[in-house]
């Protein structure tokens, strides 16, 4: 079992909070004494306070600048995909 301590502030990561949970990749993007401000790159994206002591099943992985870059590459060109337009507008 780890804890969200072991993450460093402004990086992606790979991560379970719960055994049976999806694999889910959030970003660290604030960090205070106790507890860091989450990004998280579900549907939909949200975003919350985890304190830093709170529980994680597993982290995966932490992403590279180059993989972070493709996901971004990917998630930007799919962001509109869900989307259509009304042709008579």
């Amino acid at each position: 079992m780890y804890t969200y301590e072991l993450l460093e502030n402004g990086c992606y990561y790979l991560i379970r909070e719960k055994e049976d949970s999806p694999i889910t990749l959030i970003k660290v993007a604030v960090e205070t004494d106790l507890c860091f401000f989450i990004q998280r790159f579900d549907d939909p994206t949200a975003t919350e306070w985890k304190l830093k002591k709170e529980p994680l099943f597993d982290i995966i992985e932490c992403l590279s600048d180059d993989k972070v870059k493709e996901w971004e590459e990917v998630y930007k060109n799919s962001e509109g995909a869900y989307y259509e337009e009304d042709e008579d507008e």
